[in-house]
């Protein structure tokens, strides 16, 4: 986070609770922050950091899982005591003659198998051992074991999709975008957080105004009503002038309401307490900083979510049509088997004469007539890809001319806060000139409202240029991953994160 400038008047505006400072006989220690301290507590207490950082954690361990599918898995299965006492069905096979037989056994059978996906071919490749018994029970007892120390086992699908080739390249792109999603998530916080900052600002700007004001309006009635003694001035005069007070008194109540509502929202935002007393320091000093549109462009296509979802967008077009292809037409795969295995009435016998296993065998689909079924896929996935394609390069010339826009706001709203201030400067000294020439009685009271309007006009214009240029400022950060202020991209520590 970047270091603003130290406050150059000194200026301490005190917040606190509008209606008492004081409860009891507990006396509030307020405290006091600048936007930076803000933007600060609001990345760390809010409920929008705490919201973004689970959603990245949920991502990282989804790809976490995704590598984890990369890796041998060691297993272990098991069927324990499958106890079968049933009448089944036999067939002689000479008569074909069918008759049923009482069936009356007891199974236990385990195997350990180590399984390994091979994202190359997109086939799984296994090492297995096992081992089984059977106990007989009838028409005599007998327990027979069969035991395969170890079968080699391969699946490949032929010409088929695989899943795992996209995967290898959206996986961990999708990782990255999590990344930066995150950062820019939080990135969202900082601008909101300056947005209640200068809310507030606006909001006390308005309040003290409006204090300040309704003391002058007193003021006036007092010197009204000694003209009126004196006669330079008629009741309609003096009614005019009570009745300008009065609604400024209201003002004070109205703007004390807004203001202690603009504290709530801050307060709730950056984690603290509704009866917090604050004291924000503000600062209307504003760095010097001119941007380069290339430079934003550059940096906004290279750190931003935006050009990663793009190419992201683009893979998945792809692998929708690969797979549309794969589903048609002729499809096949192969399964393939070697090992050794051995069978006895006692288990060290299974080891003593192995007999070798193989079976290896290749699996045929062909569609005769699909009436054009997997033709109007491939269209459809060729279709969708190219509106994806086209949406794409919208897109990225929306994206220029909205960094284009971006650039100018921010580049011209220097000026614009000095152009302001010097109006609100001026404003201010009219209308503090006019009090005095009221006093004197060459300044009428509709001549004075006019002139309390326009000083109130171009104080709240100041302010709200100096929030505009802030939040300019936050956007160009948000958009780009990058402090200019500081000259450093914008990170974070995830391996924290996800502790």
């Amino acid at each position: 986070m970047f270091q603003f400038k130290s406050l150059s008047k000194g200026v301490a505006l005190a917040v606190g609770l509008i209606a008492c400072g004081v409860c009891g006989a507990q006396v509030i220690v307020p405290r006091t922050l600048n936007m930076q301290q803000v933007v600060e507590l609001a990345q760390e207490n809010s409920i929008a950091s705490m919201s973004n950082r689970n959603t990245f954690v949920s991502r990282y361990w989804s790809y976490r899982s995704y590598k984890a599918e990369m890796l041998p898995s060691l297993n272990l299965s098991a069927d324990l005591v499958q106890f079968d006492r049933s009448l089944v069905a036999l067939q002689d096979y000479q008569t074909g003659a069918i008759s049923y037989r009482t069936n009356y056994n007891l199974t236990n059978s385990a195997r350990v198998y180590v399984s390994q996906n091979v994202p190359w071919t997109g086939g799984n490749v296994s090492l297995t051992t096992s081992l089984r018994r059977l106990d007989q029970y009838s028409p005599m007892r007998s327990t027979t074991y069969y035991a395969a120390p170890i079968s080699l086992s391969y699946t490949q699908s032929i010409w088929g999709y695989n899943r795992f080739k996209w995967s290898r390249k959206t996986e961990p792109k999708n990782y990255e975008l999590a990344k930066r999603q995150y950062i820019e998530s939080m990135e969202q916080v900082c601008q909101t957080a300056v947005a209640y900052f200068w809310n507030y600002v606006r909001d006390k700007e308005d309040y003290e105004r409006a204090v300040k004001t309704f003391e002058d309006s007193k003021r006036l009635f007092e010197a009204g009503q000694t003209r009126f003694a004196m006669g330079t001035i008629t009741r309609d005069n003096l009614m005019q002038i009570e009745s300008s007070m009065l609604m400024d008194s209201l003002s004070v109540n109205s703007k004390k309401v807004t203001l202690r509502t603009s504290l709530n929202r801050l307060c709730s935002y950056i984690g603290y307490k509704e009866d917090t007393e604050l004291n924000l320091i503000i600062d209307y000093n504003i760095p010097d900083i001119t941007l380069d549109y290339e430079d934003v462009l550059e940096r906004a296509l290279e750190n931003s979510t935006f050009s990663l979802n793009q190419e992201i967008s683009y893979i998945q077009t792809e692998s929708s049509v690969a797979q549309a292809k794969a589903n048609r037409g002729l499809s096949a795969s192969i399964h393939a088997n070697f090992g050794m295995s051995g069978s006895a009435d006692e288990l060290k016998q299974t080891m003593v004469q192995l007999q070798e296993n193989e079976q290896i065998g290749i699996t045929l689909s062909i569609p005769i007539v699909d009436w054009g079924l997997a033709r109007g896929r491939v269209r459809m996935a060729e279709a969708q890809a190219l509106t994806t394609r086209n949406s794409l390069e919208q897109a990225m010339i929306d994206k220029r001319q909205n960094l284009l826009t971006q650039v100018m706001q921010f580049n011209n709203q220097r000026s614009q806060c000095e152009i302001s201030a010097r109006a609100a400067q001026l404003a201010e000294e009219s209308y503090q000139l006019a009090l005095q020439n009221f006093g004197s009685g060459s300044m009428t009271m509709t001549q004075l409202d006019q002139l309390k309007d326009k000083r109130d006009n171009a104080l709240s214009t100041y302010v709200g240029n100096v929030q505009s240029f802030w939040s300019f400022y936050f956007q160009i950060r948000q958009t780009t991953l990058y402090d200019y202020a500081t000259g450093t991209d914008i990170s974070a520590e995830f391996d924290k994160l996800v502790k």
